[in-house]
């Protein structure tokens, strides 16, 4: 781009930074608008980042390359992700394990619960939708598996669904299903994190309490000298954690694998309740932590949210919309009741897991803003797993179901 008669020019690398950067900016101002004590905050980037590549992102192809653009953005999405669930997990870690022991039946059977109700709203929606389309049965059950795993933000489901298809025309069609899905996916579980507490009144130092907010920290927080530090921020046992990840979740198992982000939380779960490896510290700073998980999130949702626009521009269709909304709330609401009155579960413990059973990413961010304490990320942690698992076996069971 050109402007004053080409003194100023601005293309390619440049341009793109430039955008990134300005949609992180205009996103956290919109993130800070609060209406009755309910705001966006950083899913107010991803709103940004979908107006963005609605309106913006055929410019940004041609200023650039869209193979290019594409595969920038997916760079942006997965660092972002890499960022931010590792730093989960060095959170959760001190406190995951004695948590998950105790609770460990209430988390699966929540995940499971979530999952399994969300593919059966799919396969409801499945059965009554397509007497009402164009499509096919299987290119509607390909769109509709597609909306499941964009309505629970689930990449690794929307993978599976579309390893389970026959062919490119059918996975094309997965990912519109999970582009139109996904926004609203992102934007209800973030509401719903903050509304349910207000809705009851909740006593939040009580609920902190409750969940053991002030449980023992690890060793990390002893005097530096006990153990050998790499760096004075943490970064190197950080980044070691984050490849171990990476290499982890790359193994794959049938159409199964942990994933990049399974992977990562796994191991730096592992980092973070050991805290050290013989004279080695292995725990970053919690500056470090927070920084890199909000700057991960961040990351995330502009190139989750530039290819989303895009996309949701050329395929929208308002019914679909409207599945993805049912597949979002019927699940989460469900779960929600079910483990308040049936698991007995705590508030804030109930809410973690809600965001882990729904492979909420971005919900978890906003959480632990609400709840002003970051134990919350253990119940996401314990939960998350399960999900995942889940979310790809029933990806694949609608598909063959169906088709």
């Amino acid at each position: 781009m050109d402007f004053f008669n080409g003194i100023l020019s601005v293309h390619g690398v440049s341009f793109l930074m430039i955008s990134v950067i300005a949609i992180a900016a205009l996103g956290y101002i919109l993130g800070r608008i609060t209406i009755k004590g309910v705001s966006l905050g950083t899913a107010g980037v991803f709103i940004v980042a979908l107006l963005y590549g609605c309106l913006f992102y055929k410019q940004l192809s041609d200023e650039i390359n869209t193979d290019f653009v594409g595969n920038a953005l997916k760079i942006v999405d997965n660092l972002g992700l890499i960022l931010f669930v590792t730093a989960v997990g060095f959170i959760a870690g001190p406190n995951f394990f004695g948590n998950f022991k105790k609770n460990f039946k209430s988390y699966v059977l929540l995940a499971v619960i979530i999952i399994l109700s969300g593919g059966i709203t799919c396969a409801g929606c499945i059965l009554v939708g397509r007497n009402f389309t164009d499509l096919t049965t299987e290119e509607f059950t390909a769109m509709l598996t597609g909306i499941l795993s964009g309505a629970l933000t689930s990449t690794p489901g929307f993978s599976a669904a579309k390893d389970a298809v026959a062919n490119d025309h059918l996975q094309s069609i997965v990912s519109v299903g999970y582009a139109i899905a996904y926004i609203f996916g992102v934007i209800g579980v973030v509401l719903f994190v903050q509304i349910i507490p207000k809705m009851l009144k909740a006593d939040m130092p009580k609920e902190r309490e409750l969940l053991g907010a002030t449980a023992k920290k690890s060793e990390k927080a002893k005097g530096k000298s006990t153990f050998i530090e790499m760096d004075d921020f943490g970064i190197m046992p950080f980044a070691l954690a984050a490849v171990i990840g990476i290499i982890v979740g790359s193994f794959k198992f049938g159409n199964f694998s942990l994933s990049t982000t399974g992977g990562c939380l796994l191991v730096s779960l592992i980092f973070g309740h050991f805290g050290h490896f013989g004279k080695l510290s292995v725990t970053p700073k919690d500056t470090t932590l927070k920084v890199f998980r909000e700057l991960g999130l961040m990351f995330f949702l502009i190139g989750a949210g530039v290819s989303g626009g895009a996309k949701f521009v050329q395929y929208f269709d308002a019914v679909y919309f409207v599945y993805g909304m049912v597949m979002t709330i019927v699940p989460m609401i469900l779960g929600f009741i079910f483990a308040k009155y049936v698991l007995k579960l705590s508030l804030l413990n109930n809410l973690g897991s809600i965001t882990g059973g729904m492979t909420s990413t971005p919900a978890l961010g906003t959480l632990i803003s609400t709840a002003g304490t970051e134990n919350v990320a253990s119940a996401y942690a314990a939960t998350y797993p399960v999900a995942l698992i889940s979310i790809v076996l029933v990806s694949q069971f609608l598909i063959m179901l169906f088709s």
